[in-house]
């Protein structure tokens, strides 16, 4: 768009990003909540993956005290040769006890198969439906929005926070249910073999409770902050790399870089605050588990000596011990995971909170058979609600005319194009089309009435023949070709090597300037819309091209009602009206014969032009 300092737009290449200490405070158990609404759309395989990740988990915890079984048999057959009663090794059973041990670990695995399965499917999906959800809201946001934020933070939705809830959705689930499962597991085997070393065992559990609480009160706003700066360092690099030619031609590598680098900071001070954060609870829950460990070994030995125990159950105790420090770990790394996908997923749902456009309406009128009148009334606008641009705008547009807007930079020009197409909604006022508001149609009706020639060209990853299609999703190939020839690109088109199934870059950089707009154009012409809006249409072409394009785009303006913005004033001389506008008001009106005999706003404006290419 032309009119860049009518609008608040999102930062340039030598700009400041959007304050970091701005956040507003995070509502962990809200979001927790929104996610478990998520989930609860899978509740039958939940219970499901529930079921057999605590069943795997009750297959290991037995394990260790069947496998004390035939410690205690191998124990009994030792003793029995050192008395010499003529009793030795009961390999049978022991063959008996370690195959039933073998069938349950292969069971448990088999469980842990299934489970993982399902609790990846559930995961996936859920990224899925976050990721329609999202896109389905770029769409629904007003532009206002995007005016005010770098692109690669919306990217960083998609791309970061919902990889984040993906990958870690199944591991948190998954390891919940069976570290609570072991919890509760090792709690009843440790109990049965002997309560008095039980209790003892449950010394470190609030001890190790305190600590993980601690760590969580002060990693949580780390963990926020993290995917926070990893969202700006996102918008920072999309935005350089988008402007990469600008800041190389102003010589703004080394402010990129220290922005990059102050950015960058920001996300390694957060990061390694939540990860050291986080890494201190292993060494510390260990060092807390070797503690009860040896105490616990100690009042073994003392029962075992009085023979209240028998060695396979020291065994099997020793074992759960060891394994009950086990789900305690895993708890504190799931809280650590936790704080990180809460933060990603408060990213997301922000997202999809945002205020979305104002509905269209439930009985929206039908945009057919209109005739392209349109009606500026009283128009009043401002991007900001403490600062008006457009004042008190009225003007009438005969069905078929060819409207010209002009002025200098930053008169509003552009501006009053985007009220129309209704990007944005007017403070005060009406617009009306056919003497109905704008705000009575559907805005795919109401936008469907237009076609677009800016001088920012827009062509995307596709061919030729594709970027030109886009104006008309089913048109022909012959009016594609019949398009292309009345814009005058049909010529070039032929000389690439693959004519019209030639493919575009990803920034349409391996053509130039003019030629996109000339592929703008033929958009344009095969859309054959009702009314037109051309932003200095033909800015990027030379004067040659332009006298062509010029003499098309007037058979194609034949009968249709037209808007014109132009800076050369040489080429709307032939407009039925033209508003001159300053300031966000229309200062004159009229012809161009007439504008210049008032002498006043348009005529200097004109002459200066003469002037300029005469300096």
């Amino acid at each position: 768009m032309s009119e860049k300092t009518t609008n608040p737009r999102r930062r340039g290449p030598m700009g400041h990003g959007p304050a970091m200490s701005g956040e507003k405070a995070k509502d962990f158990k809200g979001t927790l909540k929104k996610l478990l609404h998520y989930l609860g759309s899978y509740k039958i395989t939940m219970v499901i993956v529930m079921v057999i990740a605590a069943l795997a988990t009750i297959f290991m915890i037995v394990g260790p005290k069947i496998l004390g079984e035939a410690t205690t048999v191998l124990f009994e057959g030792l003793m029995n040769l050192i008395a010499q009663n003529g009793k030795g090794f009961d390999f049978d059973k022991i063959a008996r006890i370690l195959l039933f041990l073998l069938g349950l670990y292969i069971v448990s695995a088999a469980c842990n198969l299934v489970q993982g399965f399902l609790m990846t499917g559930i995961s996936n999906k859920i990224a899925y439906k976050l990721r329609k959800e999202i896109e389905e809201k770029v769409h629904k946001l007003p532009l206002s929005y995007y005016d005010t934020r770098p692109y690669g933070e919306v990217l960083s939705l998609v791309t970061n926070d919902v990889d984040v809830l993906q990958q870690n959705l199944n591991q948190i689930s998954t390891q919940v249910i069976t570290s609570l499962t072991q919890l509760i597991g090792y709690l009843v085997m440790m109990f049965s073999i002997s309560w008095q070393m039980s209790l003892v065992a449950l010394l470190i559990l609030p001890i190790s409770m305190l600590f993980i609480m601690v760590v969580i009160k002060y990693s949580q706003k780390y963990f926020r902050q993290q995917q926070d700066y990893l969202g700006h360092v996102n918008g920072h690099i999309e935005e350089m790399y988008g402007a990469h030619t600008i800041v190389k031609a102003y010589n703004g590598e080394a402010r990129s870089v220290a922005q990059f680098n102050e950015l960058n900071d920001s996300l390694y001070n957060s990061a390694w605050r939540s990860q050291f954060l986080s890494g201190l609870m292993m060494p510390i829950m260990s060092f807390i588990s070797n503690i009860g460990y040896v105490l616990i070994t100690i009042l073994g030995g003392f029962y075992a000596a009085q023979g209240t125990i028998t060695i396979g159950d020291i065994q099997a105790f020793i074992q759960y011990v060891r394994s009950f420090n086990q789900p305690i770990q895993s708890i504190s790394q799931i809280s650590n995971t936790m704080q990180m996908t809460m933060a990603a997923a408060e990213r997301v749902f922000a997202f999809l909170e945002e205020q979305e456009e104002t509905p269209d309406p439930v009985d929206a009128l039908s945009t057919e058979n209109l005739k392209g009148e349109v009606w500026f009334a009283h128009v009043n606008f401002g991007y900001t609600p403490d600062k008006t641009i457009i004042n008190d705008f009225t003007a009438v547009v005969k069905p078929g005319q060819k409207v010209a807007i002009v002025g200098p930079t930053g008169a509003g020009k552009t501006t009053m194009i985007k009220l129309l197409m209704r990007y944005y909604d007017v403070t005060q006022g009406a617009i009306l089309i056919d003497q109905l508001d704008i705000k009575q149609f559907k805005r795919n009706d109401l936008r469907g009435l237009f076609g677009m020639v800016l001088q920012d060209t827009w062509l995307y990853h596709a061919s030729l023949k594709d970027n030109i299609r886009y104006g008309k999703q089913d048109a022909t190939d012959e009016e594609i070709y019949a398009a292309a020839k009345a814009a005058q690109v049909d010529h070039f088109i032929h000389t690439l090597p693959d004519g019209y199934d030639s493919i575009l870059n990803e920034e349409a950089s391996n053509i130039s300037q003019g030629q996109k707009q000339l592929l703008t154009i033929a958009r344009a012409i095969l859309a054959d819309p009702q009314i037109l809006i051309l932003d200095e249409a033909t800015s990027s072409v030379d004067t040659r091209t332009e006298i062509s394009i010029q003499k098309a785009m007037d058979n194609l303006m034949k009968g249709k009602t037209s808007f014109v913005i132009a800076h050369r004033l040489s080429t709307i001389r032939d407009a039925d009206m033209i508003l001159v506008m300053d300031h966000g008001d229309i200062v004159e009106k009229g012809t161009h014969e007439e504008l210049l005999a008032q002498n006043g706003f348009y005529a200097k404006l004109y002459q200066s032009q003469f002037e300029d290419s005469d300096a």
